[in-house]
């Protein structure tokens, strides 16, 4: 028989009310952390798309114009990206302006902002992480405990006892496994893509703030950096 619970749920969340009648307070446990799981997924995915992760085009072109000497064009390319490296870009411009006899003070401060958009970022992974690997262990709690009752019911009725009685318990037991491995497994690869997006970020982020320097350095000395790649060396013709 349902509980009050369960029977007050709408008729289309029937499949869940059967998994908690069954499973008992490991589902619904398991069911509470996929609902908590969810809503950090969604939540990082909404930041991830506001902040631009991933979008780097913007930041790329600021870079190569102001490689080329053209700071206002540079400044204007970066302002009108909407990213987090768009934004890395323009503070290095207009920093720049400011700091040009002590670049070092520069580079230790957007250096500071880098750690800390990239640590914003990480934001609420570690949570994420945690369901994906507590889950597993949860179910396969249930089921230990589960497996225990069904053969302490297996013990009191002696050699009376049922073996399809004893089958319908044990399966109910893993039950609780199973959806352990429901949560925890789209809950792993979801942080395992969120996390490459960020290493992703995290290398441009650094690509583009040594390109700036290393152009910075050698405006200094009298020479140009026209290219962010290196360039072939020279064969004597």
């Amino acid at each position: 028989m349902p509980n009050n619970l369960t029977a007050a749920m709408p008729h289309f969340l029937s499949p869940l009310t059967g998994l908690v009648d069954q499973g008992g307070p490991v589902v619904m446990l398991l069911l509470a952390l996929s609902i908590v799981a969810v809503a950090l997924i969604a939540a990082k995915i909404i930041q991830f798309t506001l902040l631009g992760v991933g979008r780097f085009g913007a930041a790329r072109k600021a870079l190569s114009l102001w490689l080329d000497g053209q700071g206002q064009d540079a400044k204007t390319a970066a302002a009108r990206g909407r990213s987090v490296l768009s934004d890395i870009m323009l503070k290095l411009i207009q920093g720049s302006a400011h700091a040009s006899d002590d670049m070092d003070l520069l580079k230790e401060d957007v250096e500071r902002i880098c750690i800390q958009r990239i640590n914003g970022l990480r934001a609420y992974l570690r949570p994420l992480d945690m369901i994906a690997q507590t889950a597993p262990l949860i179910g396969l709690l249930g089921t230990v405990l589960g497996m225990i009752e069904a053969f302490q019911a297996m013990q009191g009725a002696g050699a009376a006892v049922d073996p399809s009685v004893l089958a319908g318990g044990i399966w109910v037991a893993l039950l609780t496994t199973a959806v352990g491995l429901a949560v925890a497994i789209p809950v792993s690869a979801i942080v395992g893509w969120l996390d490459s997006r960020i290493e992703s970020e995290q290398s441009e982020m650094e690509s583009l703030v040594t390109a700036f320097f290393t152009g910075a350095v050698a405006e200094r000395g009298g020479a140009r950096v026209v290219a962010l790649e290196a360039t072939e060396p020279r064969h004597a013709v």
